[in-house]
């Protein structure tokens, strides 16, 4: 149940395909209460409680083995569930490709309808887990939509998370690494790239999961000519660092772009009273900004592939991108 914003009315997903029953696979067990706090207390001086728990907590429900996940899902997320959403590439050119940006080659997967020109820009942020397939999926769900959605690997000069066998280990040794105002520059060079190859720019918005949630605050303040923009989850507040000086909350004033922020209301690692903070914010300053909470949702109920996934938010977040692109002028 969403706070705040009526719910509305059930109809078909565009570009979604289900597979399975929606029942999630037997697992090896969750990680002992011990070990989450020893996984905690070891990446806590890397990142900020909340992000830290939220990854943690994710890690207690999925089985993480590497050996377990098939190929395109990153080892570290885990052995994919059987409700995991698929989206075939019919109808759409898709594939890989390598953008040059000022300190090397920004590798990126773009899906966008295989006929026709002009398509408006989606930027897709990904999860801690790198552009794996997942967030390729949601590349695909877009296109089949009408967008060119565009998906950079905006960890590509630290590390690569498809080699990475564990959440802390991607934690510590790609994410700590990553400066934001990096990312914010990669995701200009693929919006430039996006407009290069025949995507409407001045139709552009942005879309993110978890880390990429956080993303899309902070680029729908960098970037006012953008659209608007949905923020799945992604923590919100947090103490600041050279890497990562500001946070949503930080930019609110600054914010001239609609931005969606979707959220679970039982999320462990993003505390509901920074979500309000959030809100407040945008009120004081006025910003084009709404926030939806979903009650008894969990950190990344987005993610069909995961322990974590909710199908009810889920899909009514979805409906509520469309929606909200839609009234903002990226159709």
């Amino acid at each position: 149940m969403a706070s705040n914003v009526q719910k509305p009315p059930e109809r078909e997903r565009g570009g979604l395909s289900l597979s399975g029953d929606g029942r999630s696979r037997a697992t090896r067990g969750p990680v002992p209460r011990k070990g989450l706090g020893l996984l905690a207390s070891a990446f806590a001086a890397l990142f900020s409680w909340d992000f830290v728990h939220s990854e943690v907590q994710a890690l207690s429900q999925d089985d993480k083995s590497a050996a377990g996940a098939p190929a395109g899902f990153a080892p570290a997320a885990g052995a994919p569930r059987s409700s995991t959403i698929t989206t075939d590439a019919r109808g759409l050119a898709t594939g890989d490709v390598e953008i040059a940006t000022a300190n090397g080659k920004l590798p990126a997967y773009f899906a966008k309808p295989e006929k026709g020109e002009n398509f408006p820009v989606i930027l897709v942020v990904q999860e801690i887990f790198g552009v794996h397939e997942h967030i390729r999926d949601v590349a695909r769900r877009l296109a089949k939509l009408g967008y060119f959605a565009i998906a950079p690997e905006l960890y590509f000069r630290h590390g690569d998370p498809a080699k990475a066998g564990d959440i802390p280990q991607v934690l510590r040794e790609i994410v700590a690494k990553v400066p934001g105002a990096e990312v914010l520059s990669d995701l200009d060079s693929a919006l430039a790239f996006a407009g290069a190859q025949g995507g409407d720019v001045s139709r552009a918005a942005i879309t993110g999961f978890c880390w990429g949630g956080r993303i899309v605050w902070l680029y729908a303040a960098h970037n006012p000519k953008l659209k608007a923009g949905i923020a799945w989850y992604g923590r919100l507040a947090g103490e600041a660092n050279e890497r990562t000086p500001r946070f949503p909350v930080d930019v609110a004033g600054e914010l001239k772009v609609p931005v969606l922020g979707l959220y679970g209301g039982a999320d462990q690692g993003i505390p509901l009273d920074t979500v309000e903070r959030l809100r407040a914010a945008l009120k004081a300053h006025g910003a084009p900004g709404e926030i939806v909470v979903y009650e008894g949702a969990p950190h990344a109920f987005f993610a069909d592939y995961r322990e974590s996934y909710r199908k009810e938010p889920a899909e009514d977040g979805w409906r509520r991108l469309v929606d909200w692109f839609a009234r903002h002028g990226v159709k």
